[in-house]
């Protein structure tokens, strides 16, 4: 009789263990890989989610941490990403995976998912079992039925943050820093602590006057997110990018991977910087030794016209080589530096040399010399060098540029010292420019310049003082001796690769030379 009541006991009691199984068997549609992830190992890529609300920047973030202009769709409206979407940074000399990346729909309606999960799920159990029993539920998939509140809830956009996140060894949550701190940001937060991993906020636009950043802090704080990074993906810094890697890092137990991915990135920032600046040296190696002859009885107008021609398809030349270093583009796709109108102005527009406060030795805005042939105050204005062409003759002889041109009475044409220094402040700026453009700016009137540009005439403001890498009448050395070197330019030749080859050293050095201008 005791043994019949102890087998009663026994089969009770199997029968409530059995019913307190039900939700975790009814979880098994829940994906492999958030059911088995496991804190990160010494060795493995990190798994880091990007999560937020709509219209963040998440995908902004993502198109700056990736120098790609291309991934995902960024546009000024919500729900613009509406599917997880990978990406990896890899160590660019092994190849090895580092980072994986995934990219989050925007968390829509935290505070009405926070309310289903309050109603439907016990509060006894851990986050992430209440996450779990959200994901078995039909609102998770979009269906409707007895889970389902009403008709009109559909939380399958949170279903794949939230499956996303199960499956991640850590998250960033981006914040619009411009935005106030409202209740729905608090309940976005307080789901993703369910989930059981480091979440560090990143606070994006911070550039922005509207800036709500010590707000949001103070929220932070009292929800235990005292790590917070700040990294705009429009004004990019790369002291901020290396920050939000060093503080993911401190959050894990195992950081080798992020460990190397910071040595690598500095590393390549590093020599894509150098790199940068022997494309401009060699530019203006090119043009310093550009060089034309004339006869003394020859019209130089046409000859000039050629020259001038000549750099701009030179200068628009090294100008995409910048852009493709950096991984910017000039297409329809994403708007680029090239389609602000400063960048496309003529350098040989006197007006332009003015608004650099660049003159030349003789106080007139040329964008030619005629070397040692033709006094540049002397020339006209139509093509940016001077006054009008009917009192050069006066000029010839006494410009001549040796014994043996008077005698053959032959005119050498160079580039002046005035528009090889404009070319190169120029170059100068375009760089700075694109070592702090984010690769989410799809604004093309965007500043890049360190002046304000009339929107209508392309000029900088007239008070502006750009600082120019030398003085006009002390060109360096390198440049000095180019103008002697006509063998160096391919404009002269047209031997592209025989006269590069030839200006190679002067190159190198002139390259050190910029990057402490």
């Amino acid at each position: 009789m005791n043994h019949d009541n102890n087998k009663n006991m026994d089969t009770v009691a199997l029968n409530k263990e059995n019913s307190r199984a039900q939700i975790p068997i009814a979880l098994d549609i829940t994906p492999k890989s958030a059911r088995e992830k496991t804190t990160i190992g010494s060795g493995e890529p990190l798994k880091l989610a990007v999560v937020g609300h709509t219209n963040t920047g998440k995908t902004s973030i993502l198109r700056t941490l990736l120098r790609d202009v291309y991934f995902g769709e960024v546009k000024n409206e919500a729900a613009t990403t509406r599917h997880v979407e990978r990406a990896q940074l890899t160590d660019s000399l092994t190849g090895d995976v580092l980072v994986s990346l995934y990219d989050t729909p925007g968390l829509e309606d935290a505070s009405g998912l926070m309310d289903w999960l309050e109603d439907n799920t016990a509060s006894r159990r851990d986050g992430i079992e209440r996450l779990q029993q959200f994901l078995a539920a039909d609102i998770a998939s979009g269906a409707t039925g007895s889970d389902a509140v009403s008709g009109d809830e559909d939380y399958s956009q949170e279903a794949k943050v939230i499956r996303q996140l199960l499956a991640s060894d850590m998250a960033i949550y981006v914040i619009d820093a411009r935005e106030p701190v409202l209740g729905k940001y608090k309940d976005e937060l307080a789901i993703l602590s369910w989930a059981a991993i480091p979440v560090m906020p990143v606070f994006n636009f911070t550039d922005s006057q509207d800036a709500n950043i010590d707000a949001w802090q103070t929220m932070l704080a009292r929800r235990n997110l005292h790590i917070s990074t700040r990294f705009d993906s429009v004004a990019f810094e790369f002291t901020d990018e290396m920050r939000l890697w060093q503080n993911l890092a401190t959050m894990l137990t195992h950081a080798e991977m992020l460990e190397q991915l910071m040595q690598r990135r500095t590393e390549d920032w590093a020599q894509l910087y150098d790199e940068a600046n022997i494309i401009i040296a060699d530019f203006l190696l090119n043009v310093a030794a550009f060089v034309r002859e004339i006869n003394d009885d020859d019209d130089p107008m046409p000859i000039l016209q050629q020259m001038q021609e000549a750099v701009r398809q030179s200068e628009r030349a090294m100008q995409h080589k910048l852009l493709n270093s950096y991984k910017f583009y000039d297409n329809a796709v994403a708007a680029t530096p090239l389609e602000l109108q400063a960048y496309q102005q003529d350098p040989f527009d006197p007006e332009l040399l003015k608004s650099y406060g660049i003159r030349t030795t003789s106080g007139a805005a040329a964008g030619a010399l005629l070397g040692l042939g033709i006094d540049v105050a002397a020339l006209g204005t139509t093509l940016g060098l001077g006054a009008a062409l009917g009192g050069i003759a006066g000029g010839l002889l006494s410009n001549t540029g040796s014994i043996a041109d008077k005698l053959t009475g032959v005119k050498r044409l160079y580039i002046d010292p005035a528009t090889l220094t404009l070319l190169a402040t120029r170059a100068i700026d375009l760089l700075m420019a694109l070592r702090h453009r984010g690769h989410a700016a799809t604004d093309a009137t965007q500043m890049l310049y360190s002046g304000e540009i009339d929107e209508h005439s392309g000029h900088m403001d007239d008070d502006v003082n750009l600082v120019t890498p030398w003085l006009t009448h002390k060109l360096p050395s390198e440049l000095k001796k180019a103008r002697g070197k006509p063998q160096w330019s391919s404009l002269s030749s047209g031997k592209s690769e025989q006269a590069q080859s030839l200006r190679i050293d002067a190159a190198w050095s002139l390259s050190r030379r910029l990057e402490r201008a």
